[in-house]
């Protein structure tokens, strides 16, 4: 809706880590999501995740690490260099997702591999944020009986995490979500509108909204 409605001073770029849901994404990470569901399928898919997610304390499990945070680097700055392409070209750009706030919601800290935890570090300083970011709340309850996705336990905890890294990062927007659909796109918009108004989507000066 927002896009239909800023259009033709608006493009939509997914910034998430789940490749099936990006509109743009490199072969090669669409290569590592194969073999990923490849896997999956032949040993389990709880064995798979957990070799993918984590790794192995072996050769084969550390090259991978290697390789897969190689790509995520990869994968995260063609993104963001696609973002920028747009924006000199005079667009502002609606993220859906961005990946800083996906992989700060790992919680494991020490615990994660060195590659996950380099991976968080160098996204937390060293990748551009986005000029706006509007985070669309909703209770955990709310949320597990729209989709059915995940359980209350883990979106409340997500949710919480959300928040918490809302407090530290501008230009943060809270949206209550419950709200009628109209109620919320309207407020939504009016953010946005506001964004683009002050020049995010002149041609030149680079800007995101989240």
């Amino acid at each position: 809706m927002l896009a239909q409605s800023f259009a033709p001073r608006l493009k939509c770029l997914y910034m998430g880590i789940n490749i099936a849901s990006s509109n743009v994404a490199l072969p090669t990470s669409r290569m590592v999501e194969y073999v990923k569901r490849l896997l999956a399928g032949n040993r389990g898919a709880g064995q798979a995740q957990e070799e993918f997610s984590q790794g192995r304390e072996n050769r084969k499990g550390k090259l991978w690490a290697s390789a897969r945070l190689a790509n995520r680097f990869a994968e995260e700055w063609y993104r963001q260099l696609l973002s920028w392409s747009y924006q000199v070209r005079g667009y502002a750009v609606l993220y859906d997702r961005h990946f800083l706030f996906d992989f700060s919601l790992d919680t494991d800290g020490g615990r994660a591999p060195l590659s996950e935890r380099t991976h968080r570090w160098l996204l937390t300083y060293f990748y551009p944020r986005p000029d706006l970011v509007i985070y669309l709340d909703a209770p955990a309850e709310v949320l597990y009986a729209r989709k059915h996705e995940s359980t209350v336990e883990d979106l409340s905890c997500r949710r919480k995490s959300y928040i918490r890294l809302g407090k530290e990062t501008a230009n943060f927007v809270q949206i209550d979500a419950t709200q009628p659909l109209e109620a919320v796109y309207n407020e939504a918009a009016s953010h946005v509108a506001r964004l683009v108004d002050k020049g995010y989507g002149t041609p030149g000066i680079p800007r995101g909204a989240d």
